[in-house]
């Protein structure tokens, strides 16, 4: 009976467990399992999930090795009882002859009233790459003509007028900014802000701005991240604007009070570059995500009459 017991509490707790109950499959293919060199692989990762929880893009650059990875695609969910499924799909290839393994990616996620961030792995997936049989006996030649585009002076033209019309706007456009800058600086005081002041104002007013609502995701990511590394080059004393994400997280490894943000910096950083570099759009609540990572990286890291905010008890809203 006691047996029956504690197997009856471990099969009532393994239900109850996010862990278990929240993520149900995170399953990785390819199209096919042969592959020449050159082509494309269009390799894929299908993650099944239920309602109240967040499934972070997944990360697989570091587990391609032998592969290039060409394009990312969109990610697409469907939603079916409540039950997600989502899908990433990458376009890969290989320049060399050789037998791959791509192997499980670790897909991240979170749940409803759970801060702990859980992983599950995608199943390893393996092809063979080989060369194309070339003929030696036979000569290299085009595979068609080059095909000659006559000129046309009227698109010529066209192309002459647009330009001179948008630097005409563009130049009473400056004069214009130029005219309002001189106004507003002779009649508004300079107020020295804070690092984390100013930080947070300029992330409230990027939140007014909804760029990634209105479908300017590269333009949000770009914002928020420059907002972020000015911060750090005001708050650390380092060169954070111009730095690779790499060389800018192991400056902050270096400064003591960085370290409650340490982790959160390098998932915030690693999206944005994902954004901005590899050009991949990512969901909704990966947009909302960023900015509450913003907050807190600010929030976590504060300073007030050069005293961490930690210390003196005071709380940043």
């Amino acid at each position: 009976m006691v047996r029956r017991a504690a197997l009856l509490w471990l099969f009532i707790s393994l239900i109850a467990s996010p862990a278990f109950s929240q993520v149900t499959s995170a399953t990785a293919s390819t199209g096919k399992t042969n592959y020449l060199v050159g082509d494309y692989i269009h390799y894929k990762i299908e993650i099944g999930y239920k309602s109240g929880t967040t499934v972070y893009q997944p990360m697989i650059q570091d587990s391609l090795q032998s592969l290039t990875l060409l394009k990312i695609g969109k990610p697409s969910k469907v939603v079916v009882n409540g039950d997600t499924t989502a899908t990433y799909a990458y376009t890969l290839s290989c320049y060399d002859s050789a037998g791959v393994t791509i192997p499980g990616i670790p897909i991240f996620y979170r749940t409803t009233g759970d801060t702990t961030l859980q992983e599950v792995p995608t199943n390893p997936v393996r092809f063979a790459v080989s060369t194309v049989k070339v003929d030696l006996q036979k000569g290299i030649k085009d595979v068609s003509a080059p095909i000659k585009i006559p000129f046309d002076w009227r698109w010529f033209l066209v192309w002459i007028g647009a330009a001179l019309l948008i630097a005409a706007i563009a130049y009473y456009l400056y004069r214009r900014y130029k005219k309002k800058k001189a106004a507003a600086a002779s009649v508004r005081p300079v107020v020295k802000l804070l690092p984390h002041e100013e930080a947070l104002s300029s992330l409230h007013q990027l939140e007014q701005e909804q760029l990634w609502q209105r479908g300017l995701v590269k333009e949000y990511h770009s914002a928020i991240t420059e907002i972020i590394r000015r911060y750090f080059e005001k708050r650390f004393d380092m060169p954070a604007m111009e730095l690779p994400t790499s060389e800018a997280l192991e400056l902050l490894k270096h400064r003591p009070e960085s370290a409650p943000i340490l982790d959160l910096t390098y998932g915030f950083l690693s999206n944005a570059d994902m954004v901005k570099f590899a050009k991949f759009t990512p969901m909704n609540s990966v947009n909302e995500e960023m900015m509450k990572q913003a907050y807190e990286i600010v929030n976590e890291t504060a300073v007030t009459n050069g005293k961490d905010d930690k210390e003196t008890g005071d709380v940043i809203q």
